[in-house]
């Protein structure tokens, strides 16, 4: 029997789901071209302004010179080189761990940390919105697998009664959809009381949280015992490339042994980790970042509110706004876009049916003025959507 793609692509054009990926023709930034139209944008990741920094493109060039581009091997075989070692000590130090291990890619570094940790015979609990890697990596892992409800430590502890064998808890730090944050010491207690780890991906907290920038486990001042496992992101607010995993000396060499998508995987270029040196280190020295992004946080949530969008209960530079229909979010996306504003329409499957969204995220390296540009469009804008019921929204006082 063959394959039926073209019914399948028909299906979730049809239910406003298709996905289409623009084409960026310029540098990151809050000034964009995309598909030949110059736009303000508001859907990157880059929490901290660093993508097109002038120093880390001018460290990715030295690198380049000094180390060439392509990493050649394995880390385990003689891809190792002294830039991925000095990114591997300086995210200890940020993190506070005695050490860490770098990883080409966010998704790897989760199937690698928990397939190596678990496996027939164990157990993994994650949270019901967790991202698709962690989900996949607690699939993969062949352990026994099971979700609790988001957020809620008193459901992962009725499962942790049940768990067998060695147990895994994993969580995001920060949700990349819903920008909330997890209750980290009471999932940490949790899994404590009943001789289980937590694993914590801070893909999105790392550089935007913590004094130092150290991510969701300083932020809220737990240790290594709290949260043993611990996955960075490079390519959100240090605006590089590639991840991490933190903790002790034996979970390094666990993973340096087990983890198969490290080992059997040629490692990042030089010059990429010679770039995410000065990213780092200018993550930790210019804290106006972090305090220029808290105040843009909440100059939107103040405007939202005043407008009457639905927002999430976010802190975070991720800023949801529910709208609930896919076609409605896909509408409202399109017009802000023919204003000039690009905020992207998030859907099923990515989130829950009926939870569609524009997914605002905001950066260190937007203005004020900026901000108040997206809030004057979406005022103008979001009255004219209409709901699910037909009824058109009601016009703002």
């Amino acid at each position: 029997m063959a394959f039926d793609l073209a019914a399948r692509l028909a299906e979730r054009r049809a239910a406003d789901l298709y996905r289409q990926r623009p084409l960026l023709e310029s540098p990151q930034g809050p000034e964009v071209v995309v598909d030949g139209q110059p736009l303000l944008a508001f859907c990157s990741n880059d929490y901290l302004g660093l993508a097109n920094h002038p120093e880390v493109i001018a460290a990715w060039q030295a690198g380049a010179e000094r180390w060439g581009v392509g990493g050649g091997a394995s880390h385990l075989v003689i891809g190792h080189s002294t830039p991925h070692h000095q990114v591997e000590e300086a995210l200890a130090e940020l993190t506070g761990r005695p050490r860490a291990l770098l990883f080409s890619t966010g998704y790897m570094a989760n199937l690698g940390a928990i397939t190596a940790l678990v496996g027939q015979g164990d157990t993994v609990l994650q949270d019901r919105l967790n991202h698709a890697s962690l989900l996949d990596g607690g699939l993969l892992s062949g352990a026994r697998f099971n979700r609790y409800l988001h957020n809620d430590p008193a459901s992962l502890a009725s499962r942790l009664d049940k768990a067998v064998g060695n147990t895994l808890v994993v969580t995001d730090g920060v949700f990349s959809m819903d920008g909330d944050l997890a209750d980290l010491p009471a999932l940490a207690k949790a899994a404590r009381a009943r001789g289980a780890w937590l694993m914590v991906d801070d893909a999105h907290g790392l550089g935007t949280l913590g004094a130092q920038g150290g991510g969701i486990v300083e932020h809220f001042g737990l240790g290594v015992d709290d949260v043993p496992v611990l996955i960075g992101t490079l390519g959100k607010a240090c605006g590089t490339a590639g991840a991490f995993v933190a903790g002790s000396e034996a979970l390094i060499e666990a993973l340096v042994q087990f983890a198969r998508p490290y080992i059997y995987t040629t490692s990042q270029p030089p010059a990429l980790a010679c770039a995410t040196l000065k990213s780092l280190e200018l993550l930790r020295r210019e804290t106006w970042r972090r305090e220029h992004l808290a105040a843009l946080i909440r100059q939107f949530r103040q405007g939202a509110q005043q407008i009457g969008l639905e927002l999430m209960d976010s802190p975070t530079p991720i800023q949801p706004i529910m709208i609930g229909d896919s076609a409605q979010a896909l509408r409202l996306s399109q017009m802000l876009r023919e204003r000039g504003l690009l905020v992207t329409a998030i859907r099923p499957p990515t989130v829950p049916a009926g939870s569609a969204r524009l997914r605002v995220t905001l950066s260190a390296a937007h203005s004020e003025a900026q901000v108040q540009l997206l809030l004057n469009a979406l005022a103008e804008c979001y009255p004219q959507l209409e709901n699910t019921t037909g009824e058109r929204r009601c016009e703002i006082d």
